[in-house]
């Protein structure tokens, strides 16, 4: 099956089964070979259209062939709920992209030690794409278990010793359009024509895929505009209201969205370490010498002035 067939194998399953929002990382596996654009924009902000904060914290270096634990933070109100794909209420799942430099990647689990495996609990890493391996997707995992992750990387045994790069995407909540671009029902629907709303029908449909009907009559037009809503968002409007294009039939319900962050970390050269450790041994040896002459110096000054 080629990468297109499954991309839109992928699309079709996610409209027929809409509450499986575990499938999202494969959207932008599927739609883009590199997850971040020229720009700098992460992709997963084109579905997930509300920006959040999110936080990623590295050692300022780390040495070659060696293990570090990248933490990234993803905060939210973890006593809010969002609209499922069946319209219900529930938790939020949170997901990360950490595209690190090349060469650096998730350390096998036979070099972590005891605590950063204590850190990492049962998270599961998974390379972006074969060619991607320094390409890191986690999740979706249950935000109020990993709304914090601890990324085990190691870094590359042969490489420059420069100062690196390290980029995060970090989404809370289930997105507002999917990549075909219609909308989930994880946003606000809008009215596409003017007039007055004629009849609302609830219930229409049968679950998961219900939906509300909102019939909108024009002035001049014999046939009336019917506005489908899916299960999930509220109705702010009622019958017999005049509403205008554009205008919101109901209200918001995102209460995730999607953030991006970025950091740097230095390759450093053992030598260097080396080399720096020596300075201070001299400069250490220097000042003590240096005291005990003063003191040889204090005694000879005092022996002749007693003299």
């Amino acid at each position: 099956m080629s990468k297109l067939q499954s991309f839109f194998l992928s699309c079709c399953l996610f409209l027929i089964f809409p509450t499986a929002s575990q499938a999202y990382p494969l959207y932008a596996q599927q739609g883009y070979e590199n997850p971040r654009e020229a720009t700098g924009r992460i992709v997963c902000a084109n579905c997930h259209l509300a920006q959040k904060d999110v936080d990623i914290e590295v050692p300022q270096a780390v040495l070659p062939n060696s293990v570090f634990e990248a933490v990234v933070k993803i905060p939210y109100d973890q006593q809010i709920k969002q609209v499922l794909g069946n319209g219900k209420k529930g938790g939020l799942n949170v997901g990360a992209v950490l595209i690190l430099p090349e060469g650096f990647q998730i350390a096998p689990k036979e070099l972590l030690s005891e605590e950063t495996k204590k850190h990492v609990g049962k998270l599961v890493f998974a390379p972006y794409s074969e060619n991607l391996k320094n390409i890191i997707i986690v999740g979706p995992v249950p935000g109020k278990l990993y709304s914090q992750m601890t990324f085990p990387i190691l870094a590359p045994k042969n490489a420059p010793f420069l100062k690196y790069p390290i980029y995060l995407g970090g989404n809370r909540g289930r997105g507002q359009v999917y990549p075909n671009g219609s909308k989930s029902n994880n946003t606000v629907y809008n009215a596409s024509v003017q007039g007055t709303i004629t009849k609302i029908t609830p219930g229409v449909g049968s679950l998961p895929t219900g939906f509300t009907e909102v019939e909108i009559t024009s002035a001049g037009s014999l046939q009336p505009v019917i506005e489908k809503i899916p299960n999930g968002p509220e109705l702010i409007v009622k019958e017999g209201q005049l509403v205008v294009v554009d205008q919101a039939l109901t209200e918001n319900p995102n209460v995730g969205g999607f953030g991006q962050a970025e950091t740097e970390i230095v390759l450093q050269s053992p030598l260097r370490i080396q080399g720096l450790i020596l300075f201070f041994t001299f400069i250490l040896f220097a000042q003590v010498f240096l005291v005990l002459k003063k003191k040889q110096y204090e005694k000879v000054q005092l022996a002749e002035m007693n003299f």
